[in-house]
């Protein structure tokens, strides 16, 4: 049975617009990508010394549960350049599983819906671009 996720990008790292593309193509490998947001520039959350961040939303209709979707995201971030670095620091791609259909998922390593949305912009302008949010349903609780 498929299911309906929403995942964040961003990147604040070479050509971060071109990075993010890249990474909406990539999606398709965890999916069917449905619905794109448009490409948002926004400041660095967490620690403002960084470059500007390009942040989008993406709908992705996918077989794959959570965790498995987690794993999927992480291996394209790993594909795409992502190194670890510090919290909030620069990224050439960042893949955030947001939100994934009616589900809450409380576990080591992941919590969805993801527990800082609402404290966002950055997330919630694109989400919102994409339908996560249709008429008359509110924003889900974290």
């Amino acid at each position: 049975m498929s299911r309906i996720a929403y995942v964040g990008l961003g990147s604040n790292v070479g050509d971060a617009a071109g990075n993010v593309r890249r990474a909406i193509r990539a999606l398709g490998e965890a999916g069917r990508v449905r619905r794109v947001s448009s490409l948002h520039r926004t400041p660095p959350w967490g620690r403002s010394a960084q470059a500007s961040f390009v942040n989008a939303a993406v709908q992705l209709e996918t077989m794959l549960g959570p965790r498995a979707l987690l794993h999927a995201l992480q291996r394209i971030e790993r594909r795409l350049g992502r190194r670890t670095s510090y919290r909030w620091g620069p990224r050439v791609i960042d893949l955030d599983l947001l939100l994934y259909d009616d589900v809450h998922v409380d576990e080591p390593g992941l919590r969805v819906p993801h527990p800082r949305l609402r404290e966002r912009p950055f997330v919630m302008v694109p989400l919102a671009e994409v339908g996560a949010f249709p008429r008359g349903r509110g924003m889900p609780r974290a």
